[in-house]
């Protein structure tokens, strides 16, 4: 019934479901390691040192909750790997790969004719800006090969670009950040038929081959090109990409403006703004620091909203995992007695119990390890298209720290044990 609601109620039903199958199935894996420990435990020859033996038998013995244990400390170190993985890996995508390529300032509507003006007063604010200069205009993609848009029932997924209007520019030469997947460019003076560039996702959404007709509606005014080619694009450029690019002579007649982006120095973003201000009262100037700054915030708060969520689970599976340990209190009582009985210390007792742990976390770590990163995978590559690259030292330390957590909460769960009387416990036996 909880699994129906969630999905029922999930904004995304499918996705919500493929995470309940995903954490079923890393419960499963859990519960099927455990069972296996727990069969090896009881095939493996009895090692010489006694507090090993000792340590070995209790995962195997009447009474032992040893797939409780695996289930609850393998979801708990998942869990913590998951976390660090996706954490780092977004820090260091924002940290590093956007900040390094983005311009300091957008700047749209730039009316064509003052171009060689809009360029003058930049570097004369800034010599060092470097200015470069973009056609845009805006369509809305009507047709392609031989089906209407507007005939569409639904649209095929990952065809977002059919939905209203979409930027569109030409070009001579292949854009910066854009690399051919496919096909071949035009010539730099080429007159021939309309051709267009398409984005390679989109065109495989489209499902489009070379040759096949596009068709935009731009100022109320159809045109159609041939797709001439496909193109990756770097979309973390923070440039201007284009998921159309069009051949000069399909759209260069229609009326339109310039978008510039333009790099600076640190500290001279405002000296620019306040330089265009007034020869350029129609031209918006977006300062691109404070959108990398709501990137980051938004991105934070997605992560945030992730680690809220699996410290929820984590809750869980500490609570599953004091619930194991006192599951097998009175087991571990009976075994601790008779082991004082016979003249072993608290100090061994918690020793036996430290090292029972150890073995398991030791199975436990590598699956863990592979689950969380598996995890944290799908979330930064799939989910938000980001680069893998997580802090291996950072995953490390946190897999230990919930290493040590769980040690330590199994000890602190022994410890009562070991301030029982041997002579009262007997005499309740």
């Amino acid at each position: 019934a909880a699994v129906a609601l969630a999905v029922a109620s999930a904004a995304q039903p499918a996705m919500a479901a493929t995470f309940l199958a995903a954490v079923a199935g890393a419960l499963l894996l859990l519960a099927g390691l455990g069972r296996l420990v727990r069969s090896a435990a009881r095939r493996l020859p009895a090692p010489r040192r006694p507090l090993l033996r000792l340590a070995i038998a209790a995962l195997h013995r009447p009474g032992a909750r040893t797939e409780a244990l695996v289930v609850a400390l393998g979801l708990g170190l998942t869990l913590f790997v998951l976390l660090a993985a996706i954490r780092t890996s977004i820090d260091a995508n924002i940290a590093t790969t956007v900040p390094a390529r983005a311009p300091s300032l957008f700047a749209l509507d730039v009316p064509r004719p003052r171009a060689g003006e809009f360029r003058r007063i930049v570097t004369a604010a800034a010599p060092a800006a470097v200015v470069k200069t973009v056609p845009i205009l805006r369509g809305t993609i009507t047709a392609y090969r031989d089906i209407r848009v507007a005939d569409l029932k639904t649209l095929p997924e990952g065809a977002w670009a059919l939905r209203g209007e979409r930027g569109l520019t030409y070009a001579a030469t292949l854009p910066e950040g854009s690399t051919l997947a496919a096909g071949r460019w035009w010539p730099p003076d080429y007159a021939g038929p309309p051709l267009v560039s398409v984005d390679e996702r989109l065109a495989q959404a489209l499902d489009l081959k070379l040759g096949d007709p596009l068709t935009v509606s731009l100022l109320g005014v159809e045109r159609t090109a041939r797709v001439a080619s496909f193109r990756t694009i770097q979309w973390d450029t923070l440039g201007f990409n284009f998921v159309l690019v069009f051949s000069p002579n399909t759209l260069a007649d229609a009326p339109h403006n310039l978008a510039a982006t333009i790099d600076l120095p640190p500290g001279a973003e405002g000296r620019v703004t306040r330089a265009l201000l007034a020869p350029f009262p129609s031209v918006s100037v977006i300062e691109v620091r404070g959108v990398l700054a709501q990137v980051r915030d938004l991105v934070g708060q997605v992560a945030a909203a992730i680690a809220a969520a699996a410290g929820v689970a984590v809750a869980a599976g500490i609570a599953v995992l004091v619930g194991a340990i006192a599951a097998a209190r009175e087991a571990r009582t009976y075994d601790a007695v008779v082991l004082r009985t016979l003249g072993a210390t608290r100090g061994q007792l918690l020793a036996v119990q430290a090292l029972e742990y150890l073995l398991l976390g030791a199975v436990v770590t590598l699956v863990a390890l592979a689950l969380g990163l598996g995890g944290a995978w799908y979330v930064v590559v799939r989910l938000f298209d980001f680069v893998w690259a997580p802090d291996p030292v950072a995953v490390g330390v946190t897999l230990l720290a919930g290493l040590g957590i769980t040690l330590a909460i199994g000890l602190a769960g022994a410890w009562p044990i070991l301030s029982i009387r041997p002579a009262r416990a007997l005499r309740q036996v």
